[in-house]
């Protein structure tokens, strides 16, 4: 990871919502933007994680934290409602996701939905929600995506987990598209592998850590990476980024 510099500031009345706040990358870009003057609404589903959050969070107009489980798709309108009271609402960033690795034989539609709930639908949900138009606010405003490098190649295993990515950054296109109008940019990020309590909840050997970081040129990613991209594509003087997926996977889809 290279330590990258930071204009505090930035997002200076800048209302932003991050979800998937409890860890790992959300919890890093959450800081992030902390640093760099926003206001913050953090949402998971763990109380205490999210404490840990904010007590990180230096620098921020201001952090609330909303105790929520996105696979409930039907609570989200009313979590949104909860953070509008707090101010209208530029930036949304949704970072929660959850991976399940197994062979097509054993990929059941119970548990092929259990991932498309958190990494597609709830950000859907959390995109309609806000974006009314009592909720956005009134210059328009940014919405971030985090997808996968799986959403461009594939690996045994993986299919519910890539067809969600996949699906992420075909949403956040179409959305940019339809949103533009009304003055908000929405992009998708792909990060290669990033070393998180998720990743790291995997029981992965050092024999086959070693074998990721090789088919990564540049290495195994910190969410500090990750946290730095998603700041630079949520900027506000971005006025003219779009419809864009970055990879930020050091190399791997390259080869």
């Amino acid at each position: 990871m290279t330590q990258a510099t930071f204009q505090p500031g930035r997002f200076a009345g800048r209302h932003v919502i991050v979800s998937g706040a409890s860890s790992g990358i959300g919890r890093a870009i959450a800081v992030q933007l902390a640093r760099e003057g926003a206001q913050l609404a953090l949402i998971g589903r763990n109380r205490d994680a999210l404490e840990a959050t904010k007590a990180n969070c230096q620098g921020a107009a201001g952090v609330e934290l909303f105790v929520a489980d996105l696979a409930d798709i039907g609570a989200i309108p009313d979590c949104v409602a909860a953070i509008k009271e707090r101010g209208r609402v530029y930036g949304l960033c949704h970072s929660a996701g959850v991976s399940l690795t197994l062979p097509l034989a054993a990929t059941k539609p119970d548990r092929f939905h259990a991932v498309m709930n958190v990494n597609v639908l709830a950000g859907m949900e959390l995109a309609r929600a806000f974006t009314r138009r009592d909720t956005l606010a009134e210059d328009g405003g940014c919405m971030l995506w985090l997808a996968s490098a799986y959403a461009h190649v594939a690996a045994p295993g993986q299919i519910a987990y890539c067809i969600s990515k996949s699906a992420t950054v075909g949403a956040a296109r179409a959305m940019a598209l339809e949103l533009a109008p009304r003055r908000v940019r929405v992009n998708s990020l792909s990060p290669g592998m990033v070393r998180t309590p998720m990743t790291e909840a995997a029981s992965l050997t050092a024999e086959q850590w070693a074998q990721i970081g090789a088919q990564h040129p540049l290495g195994i990613g910190a969410p500090e990476d990750v946290a730095y991209a998603a700041a630079f594509l949520l900027d506000p003087r971005n006025t003219w980024l779009t419809g864009a997926d970055l990879r930020l996977d050091g190399g791997f889809t390259l080869q």
